[in-house]
């Protein structure tokens, strides 16, 4: 297993953390490829009743690596869409703890969460549109079902910095602690929800969730087609090129 990823059982709850703080825990090849390992395994195995998603340092995720894309002989969409479907497809209760920053596939990872608990200094971007590109990992799916059509698509459209107390307004998060407890607290529920038999849980996971997977792969099938057709455009190349430069982009040129 990558140490990029850590993993710990703890009676019961797997804590699996992001684990390049100095990247703010972006993630590259070697961990979407741990993901997807991690969330099979601990799907087949009985030990494992709950998933604790968190994240090393001062932030949950900043998202794709953009420099892993650039790898030769590697196929990082198929690693990605491999670990998406694990984590979307994983029947057993998953808990997210979060603090600091949490954009793009760091951000719409959560939405597959049954619960997110969010340290204070949480906060939340999906810059899709201000890259020029479309969302990803079921999100355009997700992110609707769990919060309403309305509120998703103003974050969707606005590509704005959502922080932590108008997550748990918008119902992204179930609570707001202060990050010094984040982590107990997050471990507390879980430990809660693992006390109970695991099939139960696979079951109510299933009655909560599992319907949604029809609308899961073909909102991931509508996203993989419009990124096809928006990665490499001129408004792609613009932002990224604004973003090298550290300046605004300018998409009426």
């Amino acid at each position: 297993m990558s140490e990029k990823l850590l993993v710990e059982n703890r009676d019961g709850v797997l804590v699996v953390t992001f684990n390049r703080p100095e990247r703010k825990n972006a993630i590259d090849n070697d961990m979407w490829v741990a993901i997807e390992q991690v969330f099979s395994n601990a799907r087949e195995d009985d030990d494992i009743n709950c998933v604790l998603l968190c994240g090393a340092g001062a932030n949950f995720c900043s998202g794709v690596d953009l420099a892993s894309f650039g790898e030769a002989g590697v196929d990082a969409q198929a690693l990605f869409d491999a670990a998406a479907l694990a984590v979307a497809e994983f029947d057993k209760p998953l808990v997210a703890a979060v603090q600091g920053a949490a954009v793009g596939g760091g951000a719409t990872v959560l939405f597959h969460a049954d619960m997110v608990y969010a340290a204070d200094s949480f906060r939340l971007r999906l810059p899709f549109a201000s890259l020029g590109l479309v969302p990803e990992w079921a999100s355009s799916y997700m992110l609707p079902a769990n919060i309403g059509p309305q509120r998703a698509a103003e974050l969707f459209y606005t590509a704005a910095w959502v922080e932590a107390e108008r997550a748990l307004e918008l119902g992204v998060v179930a609570q707001v602690v202060p990050e010094h407890e984040l982590f107990d607290h997050a471990l507390s529920r879980a430990k809660e929800i693992a006390q109970w038999p695991v099939n139960s849980l696979r079951e109510i996971k299933r009655s909560l969730r599992m319907h949604h997977l029809p609308s899961i792969h073909a909102a991931i099938d509508a996203e993989k087609e419009g990124m096809a057709r928006q990665a490499g455009s001129p408004e792609n190349i613009e932002a990224i090129t604004a973003f090298m430069e550290k300046r605004q982009p300018n998409f009426r040129m």
